[in-house]
């Protein structure tokens, strides 16, 4: 009875603490890896160290003097030198450290043993990233972050700049339109490829800003944000009406900064290499972001007459895309496929949209229109996205690097209600008026009474 009773006492607790350990890291993999996996991982990696750069051919023989001076000093025997570690820095997700290279080696020869560095010190992920020659950050990552996506709380800020989406190396991807002016994101039905639409539209629906949609499906994806946008189109018809306006407020910008900066007025827009950025603050015309959901429906035609049209709406799109950074205007372009069987203009118009997001897709070509001719590699991991993870997508931009990135859960009443609360910073601009949406009233709710009144005794 005494053993069964110390059993009790002293096992219970351990298969408390065993399940609850188990629990949090299936359900809470955050508390679990401060909890647990954080002091692990980091006694693995103080105890193991030399070893494990050994191991992974991460060390170089030892300089003459270094030799020299060890056997001078000590009887212990001579080994091959790692980089030099720097301090551990614990976070949320992970563990991050400073390595100074040694003598001959690069940062491609750690990135290329990241699988066995992460097997050997029991996190989720290892990356690598140059700091300065000689020198790199390797990122540990304790679990999926992408699994159950959380926002840091600290995030990036600035003008025309939208954290929407958070990295698999727990980093957070922010979409810059003054350094990726145009992009493409592209995805089938149900991909998230609607959460990463919400996610743009509400972060920049709280800068000055001028927000223009063209959705061709009748407005059902950018209706609810009316509140907020300066022009809204809802078939092909008003779009062939929209984007010629938008072609002149582009050709008016570039005769402002022409007249700024002396410039001679027929010189031709191709030509000039300043940009609004360069005016003065009280001059700058407000920057334009257009979003083109399922912009396949521009495309699409069955008459002559509609044909026609489309060249006409390609043409200007491809303008806008050429020059419409320089003017503060940019593209966001949205679709399920945008490949060369769309029609004329379409490949050349895709070239000019150097950002790539790229959802779940229904075929590896789709993939390939997204990614393939500037991240081939990037395809595999685009068509490897299961069904069960709507907002996981892969980035890419012109410089070949890509990543996996996942959006946060972001309802549509949360993301209208943030157009609603900005509507008062919808910008005035005369030539977009005529195609603002309306915006329906909503209902005024009267407060409810304080004291309920009693009624009087006659």
């Amino acid at each position: 009875m005494t053993d069964l009773a110390t059993l009790l006492e002293v096992g219970g607790p351990v298969a408390a603490l065993g399940g609850g350990a188990a629990y949090a890291r299936t359900r809470h993999p955050g508390v679990y890896w401060s909890t647990v996996g954080l002091p692990v991982s980091t006694a693995r990696l103080l105890g193991s160290y030399s070893s494990v750069m050994e191991a992974c051919g991460l060390t170089v023989t030892p300089s003459r003097v270094r030799v020299l001076a060890v056997k001078a000093t000590t009887r212990r025997e001579v080994r091959p030198v790692p980089p030099r570690r720097g301090i551990i820095r614990p976070t949320t997700t992970g563990l991050r450290l400073r390595l100074r290279l040694a003598p001959g080696q690069e940062p491609a020869d750690v990135a290329a043993s990241a699988e066995r560095l992460r097997h050997a010190w029991g996190v989720h992920a290892v990356y690598v990233t140059p700091v300065k020659p000689g020198v790199i950050d390797l990122r540990l990552v304790g679990f999926d972050v992408l699994r159950k996506v959380r926002m840091p709380r600290k995030l990036p800020a600035g003008l025309l700049k939208v954290p929407v989406a958070l990295r698999e190396d727990a980093t957070v991807f922010v979409r810059d339109y003054r350094t990726v002016p145009h992009g493409l994101t592209l995805g089938a039905t149900l991909s998230g490829k609607s959460m990463y639409l919400r996610h743009l539209i509400a972060g920049l629906a709280r800068q000055p800003v001028a927000l223009v949609g063209i959705d061709c499906k009748r407005g059902v994806e950018l209706a609810p944000f009316a509140a907020r946008l300066s022009a809204l189109a809802t078939d092909p018809e008003q779009a062939a009406e929209l984007l010629p306006v938008l072609i002149e407020e582009m050709e008016d910008r570039y005769d402002l900064v022409k007249a700024r900066q002396g410039i001679a007025p027929n010189t031709p827009d191709e030509e000039i290499t300043s940009d609004i950025w360069g005016l003065p603050e009280h001059e700058r015309p407000v920057p334009v972001v257009l979003f083109v959901d399922e912009v396949a429906e521009l495309f699409l035609v069955a008459t002559k007459k509609d044909e026609q049209r489309r060249d006409e709406m390609v043409t200007q799109l491809i303008r806008l895309a050429q020059l419409g950074r320089a003017a503060g205007i940019y593209l966001e372009i949205c679709g399920q496929r945008f490949g060369a069987e769309l029609g004329k203009g379409a490949t050349m118009l895709r070239a000019q949209l150097t950002g790539r997001v790229c959802h779940r897709v229904n075929d590896e070509a789709s993939a390939k229109m997204a990614l393939g001719d500037i991240a081939p590699e990037a395809v595999t991991a685009a068509c490897a996205i299961a069904p069960e993870q709507p907002g996981l997508a892969v980035i890419g931009d012109a410089s070949g690097g890509w990543s996996r990135v996942r959006t946060p859960y972001l309802s549509l009443a949360e993301a209208a209600e943030t157009c609603h609360a900005s509507a008062h910073l919808v910008p005035d601009l005369p030539a977009l008026q005529p195609f603002r949406p309306a915006v329906p009233v909503r209902p005024v709710k009267s407060p409810a009474p304080v004291v309920r009144p009693q009624p009087t005794a006659g």
